[in-house]
C-alpha cells in the first residue's frame, strides 16, 4: 500500500503591482507565484483557493493593481500508485531534483501491461513526498528499453520549472546509439513525429506530426555499422528510432522499426551472434544538461555505457569489420 504522508500546506500572499493592471487572474497568478504552473492555478482558482482582497477571484477577472492575492493550498496526492523497493542508480540528489542513471528493460511509468514495478514505483518508495509531484516528479521519459539518464522534480516549484525548460528546449540531452549504414557525415533530421497511421504502436514520420529536430555526429564507422552521438532538440515519443530510420539506418536491436538484420552482412560468429540476440534497441542516454531548477547554476552528468551496448561496440572495434575512428564522444 502506498505510505500515507500529511498534505503540505502552501501559503502565499502577494500584492498585485499597479502595472499589472487589465491583467487576467489566472495570468497575474502565473506572474507572480512563478513556481506554479498557469494551469495547474487556473485549477485552484475554479476550487477557490486563491483569493483577490480575501474573496473567491475567477480565472477571467480583470485585476486593477493593489489588491492582495493570497494562495492557500494542500499539495494532495497526485495517483493511486503503489510505492516498491526497486535498486535506483541514482547519479545526483538534492532538495529539489533528482537524476537517475535508468536500466535498459525498467518501464518509467504505470500503463497498460505495467501496472508496477516501474521507475515511478521505485522512486515513490525511495521518496514518499513524490505523490505530491505530477507523475511522481517524472518530467521527461525514456523508452522501456532505452538507458541512461533522466531528471525527476523532488518540489512543485522544481517540477513547473523543469517543465518549462523541456518547453523551451533548454534541458540538453545526449544519447549514443549503433546503427545500421554507414553514415557519411554529421547532420540535422528535422522532420515531424506523429503516430504511424496503420500501425499505431508505432510512430512515424508524417506532415501532420509535431516538429522533430534531432542532431547527429558520427563517433565511428565500421563496415555495415555506424557510431553515433545524438542531440534532441525536441522530445517526441521515439525520435531517434523514427529519425535513424527515416534515413536509411535504424538502430541496432530495434525490431520495431526494422532493426534485426545482422545475418546477411558477413560478420564474424561472435558479432553476428550477438547481433542477433540483442535484446534492445541500442541506445543509451548518456549526457544531460540543465539550469538547476534552484540555483539556476547549469550543471550536467554523464552515464557510462550500459554493459550490453559496452561489450558490443567492443566487438566491433575488435573485428576486422572496423572501418574509421571519426570523433571522440563529443557532441
Amino acid at each position: 500500500m502506498p505510505r500515507e504522508t500529511a498534505p503540505a500546506r502552501v501559503t502565499l500572499r502577494q500584492q498585485v503591482p499597479r502595472e499589472l493592471g487589465g491583467w487576467r487572474l489566472d495570468q497575474t497568478a502565473a506572474h507572480l507565484f512563478a513556481d506554479y504552473s498557469r494551469a495547474r492555478l487556473q485549477i485552484w482558482i475554479r476550487r477557490g483557493l486563491l483569493l483577490v482582497d480575501q474573496r473567491p477571484g475567477k480565472v477571467r477577472d480583470k485585476v486593477v493593481g493593489g489588491e492582495w492575492l493570497e494562495l492557500c493550498v494542500e499539495e494532495t496526492p497526485q495517483g493511486q500508485w503503489r510505492a516498491q523497493a526497486l535498486a535506483l542508480d541514482i547519479v545526483h540528489e538534492d532538495d529539489a531534483i533528482l537524476v537517475i542513471n535508468k536500466p535498459p528493460g525498467l518501464v518509467v511509468h504505470p500503463g497498460a501491461g505495467n501496472p508496477d514495478q516501474t521507475l515511478l514505483n521505485g522512486l515513490l518508495h525511495h521518496c514518499p513526498d513524490l505523490e505530491n509531484i505530477p507523475r511522481a516528479g517524472i518530467v521527461h521519459r525514456l523508452d522501456k528499453d532505452t538507458s541512461g539518464l533522466l531528471v525527476v522534480a523532488k518540489t512543485l516549484s522544481a517540477h513547473n520549472k523543469l517543465v518549462q525548460q523541456l518547453k523551451d528546449r533548454s534541458v540538453s540531452r545526449y544519447y549514443l546509439c549503433l546503427v545500421y549504414g554507414q553514415v557519411e557525415e554529421d547532420g540535422s533530421i528535422d522532420a515531424p513525429i506523429g503516430r504511424h497511421p496503420q500501425a499505431r504502436v508505432r510512430m512515424a514520420v508524417t506532415a501532420s506530426g509535431k516538429p522533430a529536430v534531432s542532431h547527429y555526429r558520427v563517433l565511428e564507422r565500421f563496415a555495415g555499422f555506424s557510431y553515433l552521438s545524438v542531440k534532441l532538440e525536441t522530445g517526441r515519443t521515439h525520435q531517434i528510432r523514427v529519425h535513424m530510420t527515416h534515413i536509411g539506418h535504424p538502430l541496432v536491436g530495434d525490431p520495431l522499426y526494422r532493426g534485426q538484420r545482422s545475418q546477411a552482412l558477413g560478420l564474424s560468429d561472435a558479432l553476428a551472434a550477438t547481433l542477433s540476440s540483442f535484446p534492445r534497441q541500442a541506445l543509451h542516454a548518456y549526457r544531460l544538461a540543465l539550469d538547476h531548477p534552484e540555483t539556476g547554476l547549469r550543471i550536467q552528468w554523464q552515464a557510462p555505457l550500459p554493459t550490453d551496448m559496452a561489450e558490443l561496440l567492443a566487438l566491433m572495434r575488435g573485428g576486422d569489420n572496423t572501418s574509421e575512428n571519426v570523433a571522440t564522444e563529443r557532441v
